[in-house]
C-alpha cells in the first residue's frame, strides 16, 4: 500500500496545554494504526492557529500548522457532528472538518480530551478497501467537495519586514536594526570609485579572495550573494532537501524562500518561558535542512557554537544565518570559519553594520560541492560592480577593527536600553540580548506601537514572526540620546493607553 501522509485535525479550548494535544494526537494515531512519522500537518481553526499548545505539539511533530477561517470550515461535511460546535463556529467538527480540508477520509472518528478535539484523515492515494479502525466504511469528501486553498498558519504574515514600518513616513527608525551613521565615508568612497567600472561585467574574485581570506577558509568554500535574501533562495532551490525545520522564531525570509520553492517546511518553536532556548532534540530526526539564526531575529538569543553542533549529522545540511554576528563582540559562538562540521552552511550579511540594504551584498560559507549546486542556479554576475567593491573593503584589517569597535558600542548601548526598559513593570524583555536588538512584550502591544508612531518612533511589530503574537515587540539599539527619547515617549505611550471597559 502506498505510504500513507496523513493530516491530524485538531479543535482546542484557549490555553490548551502542548502535553494535551500531543497526548491526544498519540493516542489517536494509536487507534487508527497509524505513525506519526506519517504525520505530514496539523490542521485547525485559524482563530486557534498560534494557540502554544497546538504550536509546541506540531513543533514536537516537526509538522507544519495549517489554519482555515470558520467560514471555509462550514463547508465541509462531517460524520459527527456537534451541536455545540455549530453554534461557536458554525461547523459540526473543527477537528474533522480541518482534517478532511484536503479531501481524503477520516480514519478515525474525533476523539476528545477535557480541552481539545482530534482527528485524523488519511490524503493522497487511498486503498478504499481498508475499513476504518471503528468498523464502518471510511468517510470521504473528495468528491463532494471542490479543493479548497488553504494557507500555512495564515497569521504571521512572512514576507513583512521592519522596513514597512517606516517606509515613506519621517519617524525615528527602530524597526529597521541597520546601524545608524553607515555606510560611513571611507566606504562611500570605494563605491563611489567603483562606479566607473559600471561598463564591464562584474568580477567577484577579488571580493572572493577577500572574504576567503577574512575567515581563513579557502576560496572554493564562498558563495557572493545579492544579500542573504538571495542566499536563502537559491538554498530552497538548489539544494536536494525534503524535510525542511526552521527554527522560530527568526527570520522569516528562509521559510518564505522554502514555501516559494514548493517545499513543506516544518517549524520548531522555540518557547518564551525558556527564554527562546534550543534543545537540539526538539528538531526532528529526519529533518535534511535545518535553518537557524545566531543571533537569532528578533529574540536576540545566542546559542552556543556547541549547541549548533549538536544539529549537525551526515546527510543533513545545517543553515545558520549569522548575518547580526558582527554585532556580537568577540563574535563568540561563530562557526562561519569551521569546516570540521559535516554539512554547515554560514550566511553572513554586510547590511546591518555597513548600512548597505539598499546594495544588496552577502556572502555564503560551506563545503565546495554545496557552494557549487548554489553557484549553478545563481543568474549570471548576480552581485554588482558597487557591491563587490563594498565586500572588498569590508574585509580590509581597518574595516575589522570599525566593525568590533561598533559591536563594543553596541553592547552599551543596548544595556543602557535594558536598564531604561527595566523601569517599566508592564515591560518583559527577552535576555540575555546579544543583537543589536531586543525583543519585548507587553499586554496591548499593537496600541503601543500606534502611540509610539504618533510620538515619532517606530517599533518592529512581532506577531508576524512564527511563534510571536500581537503582544511582541522588537526594537532596535541606539545611542543613549535615541534611546532616551523612545523611553519617555514609551512612558507617554503605556500612560495614554484607553482603558478598556470592565464587564
Amino acid at each position: 500500500m502506498t505510504r500513507a501522509e496523513l493530516v491530524v485535525g485538531i479543535g482546542a479550548r484557549h490555553g490548551v496545554a502542548a502535553e494535551e494535544v500531543l497526548g491526544l494526537i498519540r493516542r489517536t494515531l494509536a487507534e487508527a494504526g497509524a505513525a506519526a512519522a506519517d504525520v505530514v500537518a496539523l490542521a485547525t481553526l485559524d482563530t486557534r492557529a498560534d494557540e502554544p499548545g497546538i504550536t509546541g505539539a506540531a513543533a514536537r511533530l516537526g509538522v507544519p500548522v495549517r489554519s482555515y477561517p470558520a467560514k471555509a470550515l462550514a463547508q465541509v461535511p462531517v460524520p459527527h457532528p456537534s451541536a455545540v460546535s455549530l453554534t461557536a463556529v458554525a461547523t459540526g467538527s473543527v477537528a474533522e472538518a480541518a482534517a478532511l480540508m484536503d479531501g481524503g477520509e477520516l480514519l478515525v472518528p474525533k476523539r476528545k480530551s477535557g480541552s481539545a478535539t482530534c482527528a485524523v484523515a488519511r490524503r493522497g492515494t487511498v486503498d478504499v478497501t481498508r475499513a476504518s479502525t471503528n468498523g464502518a466504511e471510511p468517510f470521504t469528501m473528495a468528491a463532494m467537495l471542490p479543493p479548497t486553498k488553504h494557507t500555512e498558519n495564515a497569521g504571521p504574515d512572512l514576507r513583512h519586514h521592519g522596513d514597512a514600518e517606516v517606509r515613506g513616513l519621517d519617524l525615528i527608525d527602530l524597526a529597521v536594526n541597520v546601524r545608524t551613521g553607515t555606510p560611513p565615508e571611507w566606504l562611500r568612497r570605494r563605491i563611489v570609485t567603483s562606479l566607473a567600472s559600471l561598463a564591464a561585467y562584474p568580477d567577484g574574485r577579488s571580493a572572493r579572495a577577500a572574504v576567503a581570506g577574512r575567515h581563513g577558509l579557502p576560496e572554493e568554500r564562498v558563495l557572493l550573494t545579492a544579500g542573504a535574501a538571495e542566499a536563502f533562495v537559491l538554498i530552497a532551490r538548489a539544494l536536494p532537501v525534503s524535510r525542511p525545520v526552521v527554527v522560530h522564531p527568526q527570520f522569516t525570509e528562509p521559510e518564505a524562500a522554502l514555501r516559494a520553492a514548493g517545499h513543506e517546511v516544518g517549524r520548531v518553536l522555540l518557547s518564551p518561558e525558556d527564554g527562546f532556548r534550543l534543545d537540539p532534540a526538539a528538531v526532528p530526526e529526519d529533518a535534511d535542512l535545518v535553518v537557524v539564526g545566531n543571533p537569532t531575529n528578533p529574540t536576540s538569543v545566542l546559542h552556543p557554537a556547541g549547541v549548533l553542533e549538536r544539529l549537525a549529522r551526515p546527510g543533513r545540511t545545517l543553515v545558520v544565518d549569522e548575518a547580526f554576528m558582527d554585532a556580537v563582540p568577540g563574535e563568540r559562538e561563530a562557526l562561519c570559519a569551521r569546516q570540521d562540521v559535516p554539512g554547515l552552511v554560514v550566511l553572513r550579511s554586510l547590511t546591518k553594520t555597513w548600512g548597505l540594504a539598499g546594495l544588496r551584498v552577502g556572502y555564503v560559507l560551506a563545503d565546495p560541492a554545496t557552494v557549487g549546486l548554489l553557484q549553478e542556479a545563481q543568474p549570471l554576475w548576480p552581485v554588482s560592480s558597487p557591491a563587490l567593491a563594498a565586500a572588498e573593503a569590508c574585509m580590509e584589517p581597518r574595516a575589522l577593527v570599525e566593525a568590533a569597535d561598533a559591536a563594543d558600542r553596541t553592547a552599551v548601548d543596548r544595556a543602557h536600553l535594558l536598564a531604561g526598559l527595566a523601569e517599566f513593570s508592564e515591560v518583559r524583555v527577552v535576555e540575555p540580548a546579544a543583537g543589536p536588538f531586543v525583543l519585548l512584550r507587553l499586554e496591548r502591544a499593537d496600541e503601543v506601537r500606534e502611540l509610539l508612531r504618533s510620538r515619532g518612533f517606530a517599533a518592529r511589530r512581532g506577531d508576524t514572526f512564527p511563534g510571536l503574537g500581537g503582544e511582541w515587540l522588537r526594537i532596535a539599539v541606539r545611542d543613549r540620546v535615541t534611546t532616551n527619547r523612545f523611553l519617555q515617549a514609551l512612558d507617554l505611550a503605556l500612560q495614554g493607553l484607553p482603558r478598556r471597559a470592565v464587564g
